[in-house]
Order: structure tokens, then sequence, then C-alpha cells
């Protein structure tokens, strides 16, 4: 970890984020999406651009898929489109995709300092809590919120500020763990210290330009802090 080392001590909680910071969904997103636009007669879509293009919502992940192949007014489109997708990505759900290395040890570290923990997405709730319960990571968590929990998704501060309500904690001891300016702008917003993992989703950027109080390569380096 490149800061914060050592001083896990100042934290009461943690909130974590789950695509691309706990499991690898990109197989998950590609297999929903191209089912999705199968069903709607459209071309696929490749998993390096759905890469891109994840994080901010399965609203703006599905508007983005039918921009990318050419629909014809993706707006239009988007009611039939998001329920072929419910639809294909609650079947699929966890089958594509897999928990990073050193995740369970990260979890596991935080947990034995005492920390309160609480998974925070962007993507919905009725998907978020199967995947954890197949990845075998609902145990950690005291409270899952969805990007459908709250009036508004991260990079809005609103998440985690209702978070550290729910988990009881103040932001300024409470530390986000996530892997996208996502993660970090809504921290920055709410007063959250914000940790990002190098190995995940930010929207195609490099994430060691994001202004954040640490990266780590691993939820495992948690444990030597």
């Amino acid at each position: 970890m490149d800061t914060l080392r050592t001083d896990l001590s100042r934290f009461d909680a943690a909130i974590v984020d789950l695509d691309g910071t706990m499991v690898d969904t990109l197989g998950d997103f590609a297999e929903a999406l191209n089912r999705m636009l199968r069903d709607l007669e459209l071309p696929p879509v490749a998993p390096a651009a759905i890469e891109r293009m994840v994080g901010k919502g399965s609203e703006h992940l599905i508007l983005s898929a039918l921009a990318h192949v050419g629909a014809p007014a993706p707006a239009a489109l988007f009611d039939r489109a998001w329920e072929r997708y419910q639809h294909h990505y609650l079947e699929i759900n966890g089958r594509y995709s897999a928990a990073y290395p050193g995740v369970v040890e990260g979890l596991k570290a935080l947990r034995a300092r005492g920390l309160r923990l609480a998974c925070l997405t962007n993507k919905p709730t009725s998907f978020a809590k199967p995947l954890l319960a197949a990845k075998g990571l609902n145990g950690f968590f005291e409270q899952v919120f969805g990007g459908d929990a709250f009036e508004r998704k991260k990079p809005d501060p609103l998440p985690l500020l209702k978070t550290c309500e729910a988990l009881g904690t103040v932001p300024s001891r409470t530390l986000m763990v996530g892997d996208s300016s996502n993660d970090a702008r809504a921290a920055r917003a709410a007063g959250c210290p914000v940790v990002l993992v190098t190995y995940g989703y930010n929207h195609g950027e490099p994430v060691r330009g994001v202004d954040a109080d640490g990266f780590v390569e691993s939820l495992a380096d948690l444990a030597a802090a």
C-alpha cells in the first residue's frame, strides 16, 4: 500500500465497492449484454469496450452498449433492453466472474482490526446480493447497498453518507475501498479517506492518476497495513 500504512487503527468501518474491487465481473457483463443485444437483433460488443462502460450503474451500461453498436434511438430502446438485460443477468449472475486474489484475506484483515464492513456498489441490489453469496463474500458485510438503494449513485456522496449512517460511523473514520474515480470522487465529497485497487475498471483511464489516499495491488495488502 502506498499510504495509510500501519494506520488502519484510525478507522471504525470500511465501505467496499464490488465490481472491479472484489469481483472481476467483466465476463458476466459481456454475457448478459450480448444476450440482450442478440434479443434486440443488434451486433455484439467486445469485452474490452464493455470494460470502459462499467461503474456508473446498469442504466449507463445499457445505454452505452446500445450507442456503441449503433442502435437507432438508444433511449427509445431502453425499457426493452433493460428487461432483457435483467432477465439474462439474473440467470447468469456469477457464472462468468471470479473474486480477485487476496479479497478474502483483505476482508478478514479489516474484520480482524474490528472494522465494521458494508458493500456499496452501483450494481442493482438484486444483482449484488446473490453475487456476493455466490462468491462466499456475503458473510463479511453488515450492510449491502446497490445503485438502486438511494436517490443517487456514486460519484455522488449521498450513498456513502447514507452507508455511514447505516453503520453508525462518521465519514472521517470510514475508509472507502474501490477501483475507480467514481469511488474516489464520492469519497472525497463525503469526507471519507479512500484507497483504490490498481486492477479494476476505471473507465479506461490509469487509476494512479486518480486523487486517492493510497493504492493497493491486492486487498490482501490491507493485512500488512
